[in-house]
Formats: C-alpha cells, sequence, structure tokens
C-alpha cells in the first residue's frame, strides 16, 4: 500500500512515450486524453501519500521529475510539429537546468527545495497553454490564444524562479562564509 504513490508515478513515466507517439501523428484527442491521465494520476499520487503518509525519498525525487519528463517531452513534439515556437521550450529547459541545478546544489548542503504555490502555478499553466495548443490543431482553429497563454505561463516561471533565488537569499544560502578567507 505504501507503494501506490511511488507506482503512480511510474505509471506517468510510462504514459510519455504514448504522449508523444499520437502527437507525432498528429491524433490529439488521444494526446489530451493521455495527457489528462497523466494529471489525474500526478494528483492522485500527492493526495495519497499526503493523507496517508506514504511519502517516500524516492517519490520526493522522482515526483517533481516525472512532471517535468512529460512537460519538457511534449513541449519538444509541439515544437517538432511547428506548433509552438522554439523558444517556448528553450525557456522552459533552461529554467528546469536552473532549478535542477539549484536543488542538486541544496542537496549537497543537505537542504531539501518544496515546491510553491507559484511554481505549481506555473506548471498548472503551461499544461492549460498546452491544452490549447492541442484543441487548437486538432480543430485546426483560426485562434492563437494559446501563446498568451504560454506568456502567462512563462512570467509565472519567472517570478517563481525568482521567489525562490528570493527565498535562497534570504535563508543565507548564497552569502559568504565569514569564516573563509579571501
Amino acid at each position: 500500500m505504501k507503494y501506490i504513490p511511488n507506482i503512480l508515478t511510474i505509471i506517468r513515466f510510462l504514459l510519455i512515450p504514448f504522449i508523444i507517439y499520437f502527437l507525432m501523428i498528429e491524433n490529439f484527442i488521444a494526446a489530451i486524453i493521455i495527457l489528462a491521465l497523466s494529471g489525474i494520476t500526478d494528483i492522485l499520487d500527492g493526495t495519497i501519500a499526503r493523507k496517508y503518509n506514504f511519502i517516500t525519498d524516492f517519490g520526493k525525487l522522482i515526483d517533481p521529475l516525472a512532471d517535468k519528463a512529460t512537460q519538457v517531452a511534449t513541449l519538444v513534439v509541439l515544437v517538432l510539429k511547428n506548433i509552438i515556437p522554439f523558444w517556448i521550450l528553450a525557456i522552459v529547459i533552461i529554467k528546469e537546468f536552473v532549478m535542477v541545478a539549484g536543488a542538486s546544489f541544496l542537496y549537497g548542503k543537505e537542504l531539501v527545495v518544496y515546491s510553491r504555490w507559484y511554481g505549481k502555478l506555473s506548471t498548472v499553466l503551461f499544461y492549460v497553454a498546452i491544452f490549447s495548443s492541442m484543441i487548437i490543431s486538432q480543430f485546426s482553429l483560426p485562434y492563437t490564444f494559446d501563446l498568451y497563454l504560454y506568456y502567462i505561463a512563462i512570467c509565472v516561471t519567472i517570478f517563481s524562479l525568482a521567489m525562490y533565488f528570493k527565498s535562497f537569499w534570504v535563508n543565507g544560502l548564497f552569502k559568504k562564509d565569514p569564516s573563509q578567507k579571501k
């Protein structure tokens, strides 16, 4: 029972190739359904882990990785299919690289980075934009409102990155050790 959240997270990894496949063949409805299923497993694993205290170190590491792998894989295909511009993917990859580097730095100091509401909001906004892009593409709609959703998601992403850096600064993680000589 304790490993149900981790099993749900692993299922999310297993769904990624199916999302990619259906996006590549432009069956956006199937991709939307599988991506929604992935999102449901994400909500379930977090809810179960917190409610029944099934939180594990493996889950803390692998859950956010599943989220990011799903998001980046989906964005890569949307770029390859010329549905969204490359710079959107580039910003997401740079942000994720900075976050992973920062988390690795903090892990070395035996500190843990917890997700905050603005990080979760950023993820949700990206998924809303991704779903919008797929719907627009599926039905060949003449709208580009999905790009505005990406703009909002990117603004929240940049805000979230700034807030994480601010948190590190306030907690003294970037301050020099006064005992070290120049």
